[in-house]
């Protein structure tokens, strides 16, 4: 099992998945980070960094390259932008992914969150997603998704997701902690 204390969760506190994730962190006594920026809303507040256009400009990407990497538009608005350069910096920061939301059939992930499961790809990071459908974990493995059941193996992870996180989701979010780190 790893140790609790030397673990740190990176999030965006966001209402769904990443408050699930925040307040799993919590319960289990691992360390939280939830990035944002000047006027993002949360809802999650605990450990806020903040932020400079500086750092969020250290994660920007062409909304060009986002679209063909996501299989979707992208308009050029400053708020997405600013969203998806803060998902960067979730991901930079974790050494595995984890996601809760639902895989498309051209393998991304539908919404925002896709971006941090296509960074975490382009990373070469392990990233897991519970796809809510299926009622499954799924992990990247040679260019597909594969069943498998995710843990957390690393002392530095992100997690990132749907706002509207169903009850399995939420069951799946705390198997995770259980198995590992034993009962809080």
């Amino acid at each position: 099992m790893l140790d609790r204390t030397k673990c740190t969760l990176f999030s965006g506190g966001h209402r769904g998945v990443e408050s699930a994730f925040g307040e799993m962190a919590e319960k289990w006594g691992v360390k939280e980070v939830n990035y944002s920026f000047m006027g993002h809303k949360v809802e999650r507040n605990r450990n806020i960094h903040n932020l400079s256009d500086e750092e969020l400009d250290r994660g920007d990407i062409s909304m060009e390259l986002a679209s063909k990497m996501m299989n979707r538009t992208y308009y050029e608005k400053r708020k997405i932008r600013r969203v998806l350069q803060l998902i960067f910096h979730m991901v930079n920061s974790g050494h595995q992914v984890f996601v809760v939301g639902t895989i498309l059939p051209d393998n991304t992930v539908k919404g925002g969150t896709g971006w941090a499961v296509e960074l975490a790809k382009l990373f070469h990071r392990p990233v897991a997603v519970f796809d809510q459908e299926n009622k499954q974990w799924y992990s990247w493995q040679n260019g597909k998704w594969q069943e498998e059941q995710a843990q957390i193996r690393h002392e530095t992870f992100c997690a990132s997701g749907t706002r509207d996180l169903t009850p399995e989701g939420r069951q799946a979010i705390e198997q995770l902690f259980v198995d590992a780190f034993g009962t809080p």
